[in-house]
Formats: structure tokens, sequence, C-alpha cells
């Protein structure tokens, strides 16, 4: 496994700072936050993104993949942003979300991103960045994989990729629904994310029991690791891993202790 630690995590530290604690923990590389109130601000990518990529060189980190909110090749910086990473040496970046937000609505609001991917895809090629859909439960229209195959069956597989994320897939699918969104998306697998949840009851108004999602380490989620790492490896996935820490305390001290639990957690799920 490649490991690289989301950076979002540290995202009260610079940098040069995150870097360290990243490097301590273990992990080979960063996914760095280029997105509003991230590590690179998007209207600062051409002259901060190339600086904040050497400064983790010199750690011996490598950044993989950087985080966007990129949801249009037409929207303020999104050149920007592929053009400093093709400069600063990265070759995957991840997008934004497209929100569904009103029944009758899924079909329509489906087609506008396949439109909005068709720019994103020719500027990906022109600059040789990979542009990758996350799976996120939820009211986003990338909620579930075959949504995420229709968009990209048919295109550049170096341009347009899937960003897989089993967390968010068993929360959407926790009985087969993640197993069979693995095995469709397969070979156009780029990333992966690691996170867990629970289903926990919560009390409502009409008195029915409503289930919440609620972020969980890695030992103590519902995502069968072992089985989606070995899911993984058959579909011939060897590419990076983006390891994410949603739950608890956010002080830095806080998310190292329990980075360093899921780390240990995932080389032990990889090797049963």
């Amino acid at each position: 496994m490649k490991l690289m630690m989301f950076s979002k995590h540290l995202g009260s530290l610079s940098v040069a700072k995150a870097g360290r604690v990243i490097k301590d923990l273990g992990f080979e590389g960063v996914d760095l936050t280029v997105r509003p109130g991230g590590h690179v601000l998007p209207e600062k990518a051409r002259a901060e993104l190339p600086t904040a990529v050497r400064t983790l060189a010199d750690l011996g980190l490598a950044v993989p993949l950087i985080t966007t909110g990129i949801t249009s090749a037409d929207e303020p910086y999104a050149k920007d942003i592929f053009e400093a990473a093709t400069e600063a040496g990265i070759r995957d970046l991840k997008l934004g979300y497209w929100r569904y937000t009103q029944f009758g609505t899924f079909r329509e609001r489906m087609e506008e991103a396949a439109r909005k991917l068709d720019g994103i895809e020719a500027l990906a090629k022109r600059t040789g960045v990979r542009a990758n859909i996350h799976i996120h439960s939820g009211n986003h229209m990338s909620a579930l994989a075959p949504v995420v195959w229709y968009w990209i069956k048919d295109r550049d597989p170096a341009a347009i990729g899937a960003y897989v994320d089993p967390g968010h897939m068993v929360v959407e699918g926790g009985m087969a629904g993640w197993r069979m969104g693995l095995d469709l998306l397969g070979e156009r697998i780029a990333v992966v994310a690691v996170k867990d949840y629970l289903w926990q009851v919560e009390d409502s108004p009409s008195g029915k029991p409503l289930m919440a999602r609620v972020a969980k380490p890695l030992s103590q989620g519902m995502v069968p690791w072992p089985e989606v790492l070995a899911y993984l490896k058959q579909a011939g996935f060897d590419g990076w891993i983006s390891v994410h820490r949603e739950y608890g305390d956010q002080a830095v001290e806080e998310v190292a202790r329990d980075m360093s639990k899921d780390l240990e957690y995932l080389h032990t799920a990889n090797r049963m």
C-alpha cells in the first residue's frame, strides 16, 4: 500500500508543520487541500502550489493528489489549479461535488454534471492531470458507484478516474452495494479513500428511529476492511490510498494519536 494523509485534518498548521506531523506518522505522501480554506487557496495556486510541493519533498513526502472544489472547467481558478498541478508534477486531482437538492431533478442534474465533465476532461487531457470523481454519501450526485460509472465509462481513463471511498459506499450500500460498486468501477479506480462510519439511532419528531451516519475509528466502524483491500487487489489497484480521520477532537495531538492507531489497524487488515 502507498499511503498518504489528507491534509484537511491538519488545516490549522502550515504546510511545513503539517508535513512534519505526516512524515513522523510514517506516511509516504500528502493529499493536499487546494480549495477555499485549504492549505493552498485556489486564487494562489499558481504561486503557492509548486512551493508547497517542494516544501513537502524536502521532508521526503510526495504529493500524489490534490483535493479541490472544482466542478467546472469554466469556474474561476480551475485552469490555474490544473496548470499549477502540472508544473508541480502532480498527476491526480479530486474534483468537488455536484449536489442533489430536489426530488424529480436527478436525471437533469446527472446530465448537467456530464456536460461539465466534458470541459473538465478536455482540461485534464491538455494538462496531463487526471480529474477524479469522489464517491460521497448523502445528497451528492456522486453518492452511487453506478452514477460515477455512467459519467466515466466512455471517457479517457488517463483524464477522468474514480476516487472510491468504501466508508461512504458502505453507508449507501451496506450489504452488497459497496462490493458491487468496487466491482463495477474496477480498473477505473484511480484513488482510494480510507475512513469509517457507523449508523447510530437517534430520536426524531415523528417517533420513528432516525439513522445518523457517525464517523468512527477504522477498528470500530462497519467497513469490512480486509475484504475491501482484498477486492481492490483483485481489481488490480496498486495506486495511492488517502487516509482520513473525520471523528473526534480536531486538536493536532489528538489527530496524530488517532491516525497512528488507524494506520496500525489498516496495516493489520491488509495482512488478513
